[in-house]
């Protein structure tokens, strides 16, 4: 095998790389946790989607690979130098211990958190917001992010108690999309609705019985508008559904369930982007 020293150099050398006890491996291995996120500034992204974005956005400090990893991303490895990230290498066990997936990809980025501001976010005139409020499940918030990105939508916003986007599963659910859109936390939701409303920016609350269908709110959705999706088990809260500017419902055969956060927002999005083409 043809050693990836070829086409990169690395601190830590092959024949010895960082193992599973090394004290730099235990300590990126405690990123899984919110609190040492929060503590460190840093969390971990994994796999070859979300490395290539943070190595794309200038977001990576530290890139961690096995020696089959490097073989098969060079190309990740020559960037990353190229650009002055420090590379380390890393043996199996270390990305076990470091990888959150079944089947651990070998490729890792320590990265600093990406958490944007609101009013960077509301000075720049956004068109299109996705706003999760309480979304307690990190595939469906990472999901929501990738969605947003692909659709045009100008920032997600996390509301009141939602999963933090760092959260392992939602990096890795994001695609590497959590690097290319702004992404807030918000506090308060309705606190949130108040600014919106300030900045000129219409609320629209997905409702099953809203006072308008997904077909008929064209009008609408042509102006600068915020989505609002709900907690994946118990919908939007009733004070927040209230206060919105307008309930669309989005039309589904009798019967059948009602979409999760991730597969509404693909929808309204889509929508969305469409209106403001026209």
């Amino acid at each position: 095998m043809t050693k990836p020293t070829e086409t990169a150099r690395v601190d830590a050398s092959w024949s010895d790389p960082l193992t599973e006890r090394s004290t730099r491996v235990v300590s990126y291995a405690k990123l899984h946790r919110g609190a040492a996120r929060r503590k460190a500034g840093l969390f971990l992204a994994e796999g070859y989607n979300s490395v290539d974005a943070a190595l794309a956005t200038g977001r990576a400090t530290v890139l961690l690979v096995t020696e089959d990893a490097a073989e098969r991303h060079r190309e990740i490895l020559r960037r990353a130098v190229d650009t002055g990230v420090d590379v380390q290498a890393i043996t199996a066990r270390a990305a076990d211990k470091l990888s959150e997936s079944v089947t651990p990809p070998g490729l890792f980025a320590v990265c600093g958190l990406l958490d944007a501001s609101l009013d960077d976010v509301l000075a720049a005139s956004p068109r299109l917001l996705a706003i999760a409020v309480a979304g307690s499940e990190p595939g469906n918030v990472g999901t929501l992010i990738r969605t947003s990105a692909a659709l045009g939508a100008d920032a997600v916003v996390l509301a009141g108690e939602s999963v933090d986007p760092h959260n392992g599963k939602s990096v890795r659910a994001s695609a590497g999309s959590i690097f290319h859109i702004p992404v807030v936390r918000a506090g308060d939701p309705l606190e949130l609705l108040k600014r919106l409303r300030t900045s000129g920016i219409a609320t629209c609350a997905t409702a099953g019985g809203g006072e308008l269908t997904l077909p008929e709110a064209d009008a609408v959705l042509a102006g600068p508008v915020a989505w609002l999706f709900g907690n994946e088990a118990h919908g939007l809260p009733g004070d927040v559904l209230a206060d919105a500017d307008h309930r669309i419902s989005i039309p589904i055969q009798d019967g059948a369930e009602s979409l999760n956060l991730a597969a509404a927002a693909s929808i309204c999005l889509y929508v969305s982007s469409r209106a403001h083409a026209d």
